[in-house]
């Protein structure tokens, strides 16, 4: 759990968060928000982690709903310089270009606040599908059918695809491992994509369930202490 320090500065994160998204000031509510949910993380504190996801998800569903408003989907081709200049909208990049591309122009647009979605597929499958990929901590690949028109895929297309993909980081998150374990695959895929309603909701899930196995747990070694104490007071 957090030290007090800790627990304070999160709190105040958390604070700074909420101030952040009643002003409107959607990037700075997630940045801030992001911060406070690593440290809670690190310190596997899944309270103030539930806690802190809402609004970190409201300040992405803002982010992209300002992205999404550009109904045109921008086709990023050609050589990218380290200081690649993304527009506010939604970016589909294409082979040669790769993932890694694809998640250094959504950290820039990120750092310098615009609001941008930003996908990368890969080359069309035997089968006609298009796969679409994510790089982060662990890679996400969905694939999903063709767009009507290819070279001018439309914005409910490039909305499906990466609805599809926050969908395929859910089904990666191996319902076999106990809920801490969960908790941390799942924060693992969420770095990869950040843009999905469903993935933060099934993180605050699982927050909840790792929580409560934190506590139960916790309760059946404070009895196995009072029980190993008692048995030594009896000998």
């Amino acid at each position: 759990m957090l030290s007090p320090a800790k627990a304070a500065r999160v709190d105040e994160l958390m604070e700074r968060a909420q101030s952040a998204l009643q002003a409107g000031h959607w990037f700075e509510a997630e940045r801030v928000a992001q911060r406070a949910l690593e440290i809670s993380h690190q310190a596997s504190d899944f309270g103030r982690m539930r806690r802190i996801l809402l609004p970190l998800l409201e300040s992405r569903r803002q982010r992209m709903q300002m992205a999404a408003n550009k109904a045109k989907v921008t086709w990023v081709r050609g050589e990218l310089t380290e200081d690649h200049l993304v527009s506010r909208g939604l970016h589909m990049l294409e082979p040669p270009h790769v993932g890694a591309d694809a998640r250094r122009i959504r950290l820039t647009a990120l750092r310098r606040e615009v609001p941008a979605l930003v996908l990368c597929r890969e080359p069309t499958t035997q089968l006609g599908l298009v796969p679409i990929v994510a790089i982060g901590l662990i890679t996400v690949r969905a694939r999903i059918g063709p767009p009507e028109h290819p070279d001018k895929p439309s914005k409910q297309w490039f909305l499906k695809a990466l609805e599809l993909l926050g969908d395929a980081a859910v089904g990666m998150i191996d319902g076999g491992l106990d809920a801490v374990r969960q908790v941390d695959h799942a924060m693992s895929l969420i770095d990869s994509v950040p843009d999905h309603e469903g993935l933060h909701m099934t993180i605050m899930r699982l927050c909840e369930a790792a929580e409560r196995e934190s506590h139960e747990a916790e309760a059946m070694q404070k009895a196995k202490t009072s029980a190993r104490a008692t048995e030594r007071a009896s000998d």
